[in-house]
Order: structure tokens, then C-alpha cells, then sequence
């Protein structure tokens, strides 16, 4: 303050020079405006006037058919599903790329899926079939078999004895029969004569022709364990796009702009795997406009029905969501961590046990590994009259080698290997998250995170056994922990609770964490809030149970009811012959004491003629070409502004 101004008072307004009066506070009952009370004013309506008044494009000429401008996308762990939405069926390619790499490297040992027995060795450090090791294997396969045996005895169905050693002897004995070259296509092998970056599974030897073969997509996520970056990732994942548009499609890079995108994101989805393939989409690729849908209610437009408890079965993971009315439920959804690949590993330890012929096969190389997936294909059945000692047949062709044709002969391995989804104990779950990270975390852009995004009803009410007695509430089904703390099997012992009105549990809600654990220093706090991690133990759950339980979250016995009898089953194991009865049969005993006036449990096939491992993809072409997805689409534009919360107004699913 300067001298000699005593008692100087502050200038609020800064007027203190001027005439200029300063206007009352606004009286908002007067007020007369609608601006920005009305959809006519918001950012999306200004976009697509703006959009109306630009000049067309010729997105869609006469001749061309509906849908032939939109560009339909399913990634998947082992294949991606590429087509317009126009096309019949999309293009199926391997989510696979093949690098060229200048420095040499190693290619680590695969992760075991399932348990496998351990063996001792003889004096010339061969391996001795006769003696195994008494380990958890032995055990667990014995419980299954066990199974197996009670429902053949339960349909009257004849049991073969001492098939296993008939079986194991006929394949130790047999000799493989040579197929000369005029009498057998030729396949094209890659070596280290090529010097491209490719997408084939046709390499001799990865590391002696200096290729780096990776999977960009796991499960519904994507692949960090293979990948020390997200750009690379993301960089193998554009590839694979391009070179279906450009090779298959004949779309060129500079035609993007001319055509929109529909994206099929898992049900339980990650928002930064979301974010980061849109952004590839439209920000990288540029394409002219993108709308992302989910699995499951792409699957329900697929088989032309409206609700329905979709079962995706895919190679590394099975999602499972009830859609009603054109909406997934949010709480229904669950994702197990087990899939047609661990059929497939389970399939080759079972024929180990009987003497495989086949005795170089190394699961490491792709061409041994198709050779076992041509095996589950033709082989692995859920129908237990199948079940016989029957002779089969199986080329393998490998580099510089002639093809051989072998002959097998098994009992029961052909519907042990599938019922690894009912009975997950062979499962190795926890080999299957090591060496994973999450991705970046800080994806919120103004999205409130929900208690959803991580953890749903359906996972809450699947592991409640697992939790500390602080947070146990009654529940209407408890099913035994089994081994590993992974869930039991359909014979797990289930506890039956009072269930009328007064005392049925709140599976709306779930238990709430109690102060005293969270004041615990030496429990670990998981997403949600919960001792456990529920995402994780929810996941070894059996395929039947996961299904009742899914079905539970959605409400109450009606609803129970209701998604039970419309159970769609999609998804490469969806073709295994006997899927629909075996999966019947289970979750109608797991209904039947629990659920009142529950009716026959019914599955739903596919639309005759279609094939189920497309149906999703089929679904979203079918969603892209409706009117009403006119006003879904999210513009470069959009969201540039919006971000996520552009998925989040257009899409209504975050």
C-alpha cells in the first residue's frame, strides 16, 4: 500500500474510474432459452448436419449391395474374422506374424495348459513308460475318469476292459506308412531364403530362418507376454488387417477413408485394449468411422433371437453373457480361462499315455500342433455312446520329409480331452497369467471406473466359498473348492438353502467387504475390494456351473429360467459332436433341486447351415447394415473431442 493513503479500500470491481454500471445477476425464471436443452444442439446433432450438407462420396452407388462400404472385424486369440459386411462369410486368417529379425534369439519353451505327468527316466536316460511318478496328475485324471464311467453306467452303455492296453499296444507296434511325392500335395515350407515379414505358420525352424513368430491377441486382451511394447503389438495387429484388406478384399490404403468400421470387443472387455485398437482404426489407418459392439449380443443378431445366454467357446477363453433384448447384462458376464487349446494339449498328453505313434511330435512346432487340432476335429466327441476302441487314421507332413500316414487306435481319450471343460482340475491356471502386465491403467477420460469393469455379480457369486468368513452372505449354491482351490465339478456337494421370499439371498448386490478385513495389513486388497482375487478364481470354474451362475446374476428363478432354456453355444468347440447333451444334461441336474418349476434346460443351435465360429462375426455384419445404427457411429471427429466417452453415448456399453 502506498504511503500516505490511510484506510485505502480495495477495488472489487475494478470499475472505480468508469460510469459503467454493472449489470444485475441473470433471474434464471425468466429465462426463455433452450440452448442446449434440445438433442437438435448437442455435438453429435451438428456433426451429422454437418455431415448431411458435405458433398457424397458415392458411399453407396446402385450397384453396389447393402453393406459393402463397412468393413467387419472379430480379433480372436488363433484366428481373425475379416470380411465386409455384405460378404456371406468373412475372411479367416491365422492372428499370426512372422518378423525378420536381424539379431539372432531364442524361442522360450510354450507354457504348459494342462498338468502333465512326470515321468522317471531308465539308466540310458530314456524316458520309461512303465513307471510314473505318483503325482496330483494321476488323481485328477482318475476323478474324471471316474465321471466319465458313472454316466456310461447311468445310459446302460458297455464298458470295453483292459481297452487301455489294447490301445497302447497297437500303437507301440505300428510303423508309418511313407507317401511318395507325386502321390501327395506339396506343401510350400518358408526358410531362411525368405527375407519378408509374413502371416503363415509354414516356417521350418523359427530360429534357424531368423523369424520371430508372435500372436498379438490372447484370450481378450493382448498378448504382453510375447511383447515387450503395446506400439508393437499394435504395429503386428495393423499388419494382419492390411494385408487381408489389400490381398483378399483388394482395398487399398488410400480407400480407408471410404469406408466405416464395426468392431467386435470382447464381453468383458478391457478399456485400454478398446481404446488402443480404435485409435489404430481411425486415428492410424483412417478410416472414415468406427461403432464397436460386443460378443455376445453380436452372436444373438447372428442366431436372430433376442435374449439368450451366450456361451463363447473360444481357443484360450470361454466368455459367458446373458443378453436381454438387445442389451448384454453387465453382471452376467464371466470369462474361464480354458478353451479349445487346452482341449487340444489335454488330447496329446491322454495319447501319450497310450503309446501316440507319432513319437517326434513337439508341440513347440505349428506343424505338430495342426496335427493334434486335426486330431481334436476329427477325434474328440461328448457323446458317450461314442465312446469305443475304433481305429483311426492321421497324415503328418513335415519339412524335408516325406508325409507319413499313421494309424491310431483309442478308447476314451476322444471325450476325456473335452471334458476338461467340465472337470478344469487338469488345468494348470496359474502357468497361464505368469509373465503377463496390464496395460496402462489411466484410460478413464471423464468414465466414472465401475465396480463392473473388474469384477461382476456372476464372478461374486462363483467364488463366495473362496472368501473369508467376513465376507460370506448365504448363498443359494456352494460348490466345493476341489484341487488347486479351483471349483469343483457338477458332483461338487452343493448346499441348498432355504429360498422364499424373506430369506432369498441379494444376488444383485454383491457382499459388501467388512471393515475388519480392509483394516488387515496382511490381506491383500484385490479389485473390488475383496481378499481374493475373484476375476482369477472365478475363471477355473466348470463350463456348466459358470453357466448357472451366470444365469443367477441376472435375478431372480424367473430369469434363471428364462436365460437356462436359451443357452446359444458358439465358438470352434461348439462343433464337437455331443456338446448340446452333454451340456444339457449337466446344468439340468444343477438346475432341477434348485431352481422351482425349472423346465427342461434347452440349447441353442445355430442357424441351419451356419457355422458357429462365424455366427459372431455374422451377428455384427447383420447389426451394421440396420437403419438404427445410423445414429452409433463415431466419426474421427467425435472422437478426437470425446474419446471414450464417445463409446460411452453411442454405444451404451461403458
Amino acid at each position: 500500500m502506498p504511503r500516505g493513503i490511510p484506510n485505502a479500500k480495495r477495488d472489487e470491481t475494478g470499475m472505480r474510474y468508469t460510469t459503467f454500471t454493472v449489470p444485475l445477476a441473470f433471474n434464471p425464471k425468466h429465462a426463455s432459452s433452450t440452448y442446449l436443452k434440445s438433442e437438435s444442439q448437442t455435438l453429435w446433432a451438428r456433426n451429422a448436419v454437418r455431415k448431411g450438407k458435405a458433398p457424397l462420396v458415392d458411399e453407396n452407388p446402385p450397384e453396389q449391395r447393402r453393406g459393402s462400404q463397412v468393413i467387419v472385424i472379430h480379433p480372436g486369440s488363433r484366428f481373425t474374422r475379416i470380411g465386409r459386411a455384405s460378404d456371406v462369410n468373412p475372411i479367416t486368417i491365422p492372428s499370426v506374424v512372422a518378423r525378420k529379425s536381424k539379431v539372432p534369439f531364442t524361442v522360450a519353451e510354450r507354457t504348459p495348459l494342462v498338468s502333465h505327468p512326470k515321468r522317471r527316466t531308465s539308466t540310458d536316460g530314456e524316458p520309461n513308460e512303465a513307471t510314473l511318478v505318483d503325482d496330483p496328475f494321476d488323481s485328477k485324471l482318475s476323478s474324471i475318469i471316474i465321471s466319465l464311467r458313472d454316466r456310461m453306467r447311468f445310459y446302460k452303455l458297455r464298458i470295453t476292459p483292459n481297452a487301455t492296453k489294447i490301445a497302447s499296444t497297437f500303437n507301440e507296434q505300428f510303423k508309418p506308412e511313407k507317401i511318395a511325392e507325386h502321390n501327395d500335395y506339396q506343401t510350400e515350407w518358408i526358410d531362411k531364403s525368405c527375407t519378408e515379414d509374413i502371416l503363415a505358420l509354414r516356417i521350418v525352424d523359427s530360429v534357424e530362418s531368423g523369424y520371430t513368430v508372435k500372436w498379438p491377441i490372447h484370450g481378450s486382451n493382448f498378448n504382453t507376454r510375447d511383447y515387450s511394447s503395446l506400439q508393437m503389438i499394435l504395429s503386428d495387429f495393423e499388419m494382419i488387417i492390411e494385408s487381408v484388406l489389400k490381398d483378399k478384399l483388394f482395398i487399398e490404403r488410400s480407400d480407408y477413408k471410404n469406408f466405416s468400421v464395426m468392431l467386435v470387443i470382447p464381453d468383458f472387455y478391457d478399456r485400454a485394449y478398446v481404446r488402443e485398437l480404435i485409435n489404430l482404426l481411425i486415428v492410424a489407418m483412417g478410416f472414415k468411422q468406427i461403432c464397436a459392439q460386443q460378443e455376445s449380443l453380436a452372436a444373438t443378431y447372428g442366431a436372430g433371437i433376442s435374449n439368450a445366454c451366450v456361451v463363447d467357446i473360444g481357443a484360450a477363453k470361454t466368455s459367458i453373457a446373458c443378453v436381454d433384448e438387445g442389451l448384454v447384462l453387465p453382471e452376467t458376464r464371466m470369462t474361464l480361462s480354458m478353451g479349445g487349446d487346452d482341449i487340444t494339449e489335454f488330447l496329446y498328453v491322454l495319447l501319450e499315455r497310450i503309446k501316440f505313434p507319432y513319437r517326434e511330435i513337439n508341440l513347440n512346432q505349428s506343424y505338430d500342433w495342426q496335427v493334434m487340432e486335426d486330431l481334436k476335429s476329427r477325434l474328440c466327441t461328448l457323446a458317450d455312446s461314442d465312446v469305443a476302441l475304433n481305429l483311426y487314421d492321421f497324415i503328418v507332413r513335415r519339412p524335408n520329409k516325406l508325409t507319413e500316414k499313421y494309424g491310431l487306435r483309442a478308447y476314451d481319450e476322444i471325450i476325456l480331452a473335452p471334458m476338461c471343460l467340465f472337470e478344469p482340475r487338469v488345468i494348470e491356471f496359474d502357468n497361464k497369467r505368469e509373465k503377463f502386465h496390464p496395460l496402462s491403467q489411466n484410460v478413464t477420460e471423464e468414465i466414472i471406473a465401475h465396480q463392473a469393469d473388474y469384477v461382476t455379480n456372476a464372478m461374486v457369486i462363483s467364488t463366495q466359498h473362496l472368501m473369508p468368513q467376513q465376507q460370506l452372505e448365504p448363498t443359494v449354491m456352494n460348490v466345493d473348492s476341489g484341487n488347486d482351490g479351483a471349483a469343483g465339478s457338477v458332483e461338487a456337494p452343493i448346499e441348498v438353502v432355504d429360498i422364499d421370499e424373506e430369506n432369498k439371498p441379494n444376488v444383485s448386490q454383491p457382499p459388501p467387504v467388512s471393515q475388519a478385513v480392509q483394516n488387515q495389513p496382511s490381506v491383500p486388497t484385490y479389485p473390488g475390494g475383496y481378499a481374493i482375487d475373484v476375476n482369477f478364481e472365478a475363471s477355473k470354474l466348470p463350463l456348466d456351473v459358470a453357466i448357472f451362475n451366470s444365469a443367477r446374476a441376472a435375478g431372480g428363478d424367473e430369469k434363471i429360467r428364462k436365460y437356462l432354456q436359451a443357452v446359444l453355444v458358439i465358438g470352434g468347440t461348439a462343433l464337437i459332436p455331443g456338446m448340446a447333451h452333454a451340456l444339457e444334461s449337466r446344468l439340468q441336474a444343477i438346475a432341477t433341486p434348485l431352481v422351482p418349476n425349472m423346465e427342461k434346460v434347452q440349447i441353442i443351435p445355430p442357424p441351419k447351415e451356419v457355422d458357429p465360429r462365424v455366427l459372431t462375426w455374422k451377428g455384427a455384419a447383420v447389426l451394421s447394415k440396420m437403419d438404427s445404427v445410423s445414429e452409433l457411429w463415431v466419426s474421427p471427429s467425435d472422437w478426437d473431442i470425446f474419446g471414450m466417452r464417445a463409446l460411452k453415448e453411442r454405444c451404451f456399453y461403458l
